[in-house]
C-alpha cells in the first residue's frame, strides 16, 4: 500500500518587490527551511517573483506605465534560471513545490504557477485562465490546457490563482481530475480594506475552504504580505497608502491557512504581519470519509441533468498553412484523463 501521510506547508511572506533574484533567492531559503522541518510540499502565494502588482489598483494606467518595464524586465522565462535555481533547491530539500510567478513570453505577461517535484522535474506549468478586473491591463490570458491535474509523491495535485476559485465552472474542471491537493495561490489581503468586502481576506479565505469542502482535497492557501517596499514604490501620496492599506498604511494582509478535505482548518493563523512556513500533517486516506458524503465530480453528480463541456486544447495565434484546417475545436466532457 503506498504512503498516504505527509507533512504540508504554506508561505506566507513578502516578496522582494520588483526584484526577481532576490526574491528567487528568499523562495529557495523558504524551500530549504521547509525540507528541513520535514515537509514535502511547498505552496507560494500569487505572482511570489516578482510580486503582485498592486499599482494597477492605485491609479490611472497613464500613471502605472513607469512601472511596466521594470516589472517585465522581471518576470521569468519557464525555462528560464530563476525557475531552474528553484528546481535544484526543490530536489536538494527533496520537497515538491508550487511557485507563483509573472511569466514573460515574447512581449506578453501572464500570472503563472509552476509545480516542481521532490526530483527537481517541472511537472506543470500553467497560467490564469483570466486575469481579474485591471489585472487584464497587465496580464494574458490562460487556456484550456491550463487546468491541470497529476500525479506527485503526496498524491493527485492542482492549483489555481487568487479569484479563479470564484469561478463555478473552472472549480468544477478541477474537481472532475479528482484532486487530493490543491495549492490556492493569493496575493495580500490589503487592498481597499473597509470598502471592497468582495476583495478582503475573509470571504476569500470562505472561498478556499469551500473549494476543500466541494472538492474533497486539502487545500493550502498560499497568501503574500503586503511589503514595505511596496508602499515605498507605489504610494507617492496618502491617498493611495489608504488605498493600499487603510490600516494605518502599514505591511500585512497575510492570512495563509491549511483546509482539510471536510473544509476544516488545520493550523492556526499567524499574525497578518508575520513572515514563515505554516505545517500540517495530511492523510490522504482521509479523503474517502469526505467523498462518501459530498462528491460533485462523482456519486454526487447528476450528468444525465447538467454537465460541464471542456476545452482543453492549447491556445495557439498562428498555424502553418494547412494545419488543422479541418480538424475543428476538440471538445471533451470533464473527466480524469
Amino acid at each position: 500500500m503506498s504512503e498516504t501521510a505527509f507533512k504540508i506547508a504554506v508561505v506566507q511572506a513578502a516578496p522582494v518587490f520588483m526584484d526577481a533574484a532576490a526574491s528567487t533567492q528568499k523562495a529557495i531559503r523558504l524551500i530549504s527551511e521547509a525540507g528541513a522541518n520535514g515537509a514535502k510540499l511547498l505552496a507560494f502565494p500569487e505572482v511570489f517573483i516578482p510580486g503582485y502588482p498592486w499599482w494597477l489598483w492605485l491609479g490611472t494606467p497613464a500613471w502605472g506605465m513607469q512601472f511596466v518595464s521594470r516589472y517585465h524586465a522581471n518576470s521569468l522565462h519557464a525555462e528560464g534560471p530563476e525557475l531552474a535555481s528553484i528546481a535544484a533547491a526543490a530536489a536538494e530539500a527533496n520537497v515538491n513545490v508550487v511557485i507563483g510567478f509573472s511569466e514573460i513570453d515574447g512581449g506578453s505577461l501572464y500570472i503563472s504557477q509552476a509545480l516542481i517535484s521532490d526530483k527537481g522535474e517541472m511537472l506543470f506549468k500553467r497560467r490564469k485562465l483570466k486575469p481579474t478586473h485591471v489585472e487584464r491591463t497587465l496580464f494574458g490570458e490562460g487556456d484550456g490546457s491550463d487546468f491541470r491535474v497529476v500525479d506527485t509523491s503526496v498524491g493527485r495535485l492542482g492549483a489555481l490563482c487568487c479569484a479563479e476559485h470564484i469561478q463555478p465552472l473552472s472549480k468544477y474542471a478541477m474537481y472532475s481530475m479528482h484532486e487530493q491537493v490543491h495549492v490556492a495561490s493569493w496575493p495580500s489581503f490589503t487592498l481597499y480594506r473597509g470598502t471592497a468586502y468582495a476583495l478582503g481576506h475573509e470571504v476569500n479565505l470562505s472561498a478556499s475552504q469551500v473549494y476543500a469542502l466541494e472538492g474533497g482535497c486539502f487545500v493550502l492557501h498560499a497568501s503574500a504580505i503586503t511589503g514595505q517596499d511596496m508602499f515605498d514604490l507605489l504610494c507617492d501620496t496618502p491617498e493611495k497608502t489608504l488605498l493600499l492599506n487603510s490600516d494605518g498604511g502599514k505591511p500585512g494582509g497575510g492570512y495563509s491557512m491549511i483546509f482539510g478535505p471536510d473544509g476544516q482548518p488545520l493550523v492556526e493563523h499567524m499574525p497578518q504581519d508575520q513572515e514563515g512556513i505554516l505545517y500540517a500533517d495530511m492523510d490522504l486516506s482521509t479523503i474517502a470519509v469526505a467523498k462518501a458524503a459530498y462528491d460533485p465530480s462523482g456519486h454526487y453528480a447528476r450528468g444525465d441533468v447538467v454537465r460541464l463541456m471542456v476545452n482543453r486544447n492549447p491556445r495557439r495565434t498562428s498555424i502553418n498553412f494547412g494545419e488543422g484546417m479541418t480538424e475543428g475545436t476538440q471538445w471533451t466532457e470533464a473527466k480524469v484523463e
